[in-house]
């Protein structure tokens, strides 16, 4: 089964020409963006592998917003028992949910240190990656032999990763935890579409769904500085998740992005975001659901 992220972004495909041709304003929602937004405020080592570096700190996000957090993904990249890093992932999995089975409760590892977390975090993302992508065979998870222990599994982050992830959650601590409204959260949530297109987003709190996003920018601006991208197909993923809802069981009114190493956060109002992107007034969230739902559905192989 396809996932949204990858159909929003082949413009041929039609779930993509679909939001091309719904949302073809996006250009001044682009632009404050850059406009708004500061300058790039933690940037990465070189010795950094981004992809996995994104994906650790939004479990550690998640870790900080949610009380109780799933590890039913990596738990799913733990499926070849003679993967030397197999027996390693069950052990660490295993130590982090003492209480209920895939289920991680920070506050029971409350007095870890900061490097803990980051270490942690890292497996888990590269455990994600192993279940999204099974065919990938360049991940370090590979270079753990048979024999391997949770604390292997909790080295293969390096130094530099561990002070990237600490310098980014601190960020958070500052940039976002305060601007999120009192409420129901939900992290790694799914929706009534999924079955149908595989989407799983980062964070919803309060009816706000927000997709979080560590990339380092664009093009610098003429002082040298740089600004968050949002490109087109960010949105359209925000607003797929947000018309997959078919049962509004999320009751989503806004929806947004944050730009983790900018410490910066942008939320749209969603019946605005509709008009805006567009250029329409008379076309609302209950039919544009209607309408991707019908599209999503019968694209699916019998």
């Amino acid at each position: 089964m396809s996932s949204l992220t990858v159909a929003v972004q082949q413009a041929d495909s039609p779930v993509g020409r679909w939001m091309r041709d719904t949302f073809p304003h996006l250009g001044p929602l682009q632009r404050a963006v850059r406009d708004a937004a500061g300058g790039l405020v933690v940037a990465p080592a070189k010795v950094v592998a981004l992809g996995t570096q994104g994906a650790a700190i939004d479990w550690w996000l998640r870790l900080l917003i949610d009380r109780q957090v799933s590890l039913e993904l990596p738990m799913r990249g733990l499926w070849d028992r003679r993967a030397g890093f197999d027996a390693a992932g069950r052990e660490l999995l295993d130590a982090l949910c003492p209480r209920r089975p895939t289920i991680l409760e920070p506050a029971v590892h409350a007095e870890q240190p900061d490097e803990w977390w980051a270490r942690v975090c890292y497996a888990l993302a590269l455990l994600v990656e192993r279940f999204r992508n099974p065919m990938v065979t360049g991940s370090r998870l590979y270079t753990l032999p048979a024999g391997s222990t949770a604390a292997d599994l909790l080295a293969l982050a390096n130094d530099d990763e561990v002070a990237d992830l600490i310098a980014m959650r601190d960020l958070a601590r500052t940039h976002l935890l305060p601007r999120l409204s009192a409420g129901t959260v939900h992290t790694g949530p799914t929706f009534d579409g999924s079955g149908y297109l595989g989407a799983d987003a980062d964070l919803v709190v309060a009816g706000l769904l927000i997709d979080f996003k560590a990339g380092c920018g664009g093009k610098p601006r003429l002082d040298g500085t740089r600004s968050p991208s949002l490109a087109s197909t960010d949105v359209y993923q925000l607003l797929g998740y947000a018309l997959m809802d078919f049962s509004d069981r999320y009751a989503l009114h806004a929806v947004g992005i944050y730009a983790v190493r900018f410490g910066y956060l942008v939320q749209w109002p969603l019946t605005e975001l509709i008009r805006q992107a567009t250029g329409r007034t008379d076309l609302g969230l209950l039919d544009l659901r209607q309408q991707f739902g019908d599209l999503i559905t019968a694209a699916k192989p019998a």
